[in-house]
Parts: structure tokens; C-alpha cells; sequence
């Protein structure tokens, strides 16, 4: 592994479990038993560092769901694929990594923002309209309007004022709000097929 992907790994290790604001320079060259020199070699401080770590993993992220998306058979396998992946994604990140990002590394958070208006909102808006095609959603829904309420649930559920740390845990809020999502936007077709990989019977 390149010398710089592995600082961005060992950071990345770091700032999901401890958050980015308590996590030094010093703490991450400690971390890969490399000198704190090596780490400016390629990035001229921590907040360079973030932004790249940043712009890798949403570049990442995009792949993974691009994947899912292709090795679907219909939008309702999508849509649990996703959640599963969610749910890998957020067992690993510390909710302050959130806050921290906002607060002390906006341009990084601006990143993230852009990443979800425009790329996740189109991928949102395809999958509605693959939905539609299979007979799973209801055709008489505004794709466009809907992938953007859709992501702004994505942003409401990581605002620790909504919804503080202590008393939410961050995935169930994302899970709660996408299972909600997929069934107002469901056919009867869809709901069936929602209930038979819940494991709920039809008449419940």
C-alpha cells in the first residue's frame, strides 16, 4: 500500500472510532508508527487531510452503491442491500464525526452536501423510476421531489439536535427513515414483496 492511502487509512481508523476533533497529526503518526514529517510530506495539515479522506470515500461510497444497485434483481432487494451497507457503514463511524466535520472542517462537509444533492439524489431518483418500471412504486410520484426529501431524511438523521446521540442510536434513525420512506412510495406489489424479505405475513 502507497504511503499516502495508508495515512489516510490509519486516519480513517481513527476518526471513526474517536471522532475527528480529538485526533492529532501526533495521534495518527503514533497510530501507524510512522513519523509525524512523513504525514506532511503529502498533506500540509489535518484539515488537507480530512478533505482528501473525504473526497476518497465519498468516490468509494458511490461504488459500493452503484454495485448494489446493479447486482439488485428489483428496487425492494436494492433498498435492503443498501440498508445492510448502511449499516456496515454506521457500526464503524462515531456520531460526532458529523458535528466535527460541520464545526471544524466545512469545506470537507461542503463535500459531503454536494455528494448527496447531486450524485446520491440522482441515484435515488433512478432507483424510483426503476421502482416504477417493475411495478413496485407507484407511478404517480414526482421522482425528482421525492430523491431530494429522501436525502434531506439522510441529513435530518445526522443532526445530533434532532436527534442527540445519547438518547438515538445514529443507524436505527437511518433505518427507521428509509423503511418508512420505501413504504410510501410502495405499489401493493411493492409492500408484498417488502413483507416477504421482512419475514411479515400478509396480514399484518
Amino acid at each position: 500500500m502507497e504511503t499516502k492511502d495508508r495515512i489516510l487509512l490509519g486516519a480513517e481508523e481513527l476518526f471513526f472510532k474517536y471522532g475527528i476533533k480529538s485526533i492529532t497529526m501526533d495521534d495518527i503518526a503514533k497510530h501507524l508508527a510512522i513519523s509525524k514529517k512523513t504525514i506532511y510530506q503529502f498533506f500540509s495539515d489535518k484539515n488537507e487531510l480530512v478533505e482528501t479522506l473525504m473526497r476518497e470515500k465519498l468516490k468509494h461510497d458511490e461504488c459500493d452503491i452503484k454495485k448494489i444497485q446493479a447486482d439488485s434483481e428489483n428496487v425492494i432487494v436494492e433498498v435492503f442491500n443498501t440498508m445492510k451497507h448502511i449499516g456496515i457503514m454506521f457500526s464503524k463511524i462515531n456520531p460526532n464525526i458529523f458535528y466535527d466535520l460541520q464545526k471544524y472542517h466545512p469545506n470537507a462537509w461542503i463535500q459531503f452536501k454536494v455528494f448527496k444533492q447531486e450524485c446520491m439524489a440522482q441515484m435515488v431518483e433512478n432507483s424510483i423510476e426503476r421502482g416504477v418500471k417493475e411495478g413496485l412504486v407507484r407511478s404517480d410520484l414526482n421522482a425528482k421531489i421525492l430523491a431530494r426529501l429522501r436525502i434531506e431524511e439522510v441529513e435530518m438523521g445526522l443532526n445530533s439536535e434532532i436527534f442527540p446521540p445519547d438518547k438515538f442510536k445514529m443507524l436505527e434513525v437511518q433505518i427507521v427513515m428509509i423503511d418508512h420512506f420505501l413504504h410510501g412510495i410502495c405499489t401493493l406489489k411493492g409492500h408484498k414483496l417488502i413483507n416477504k424479505y421482512k419475514q411479515v405475513s400478509e396480514d399484518e
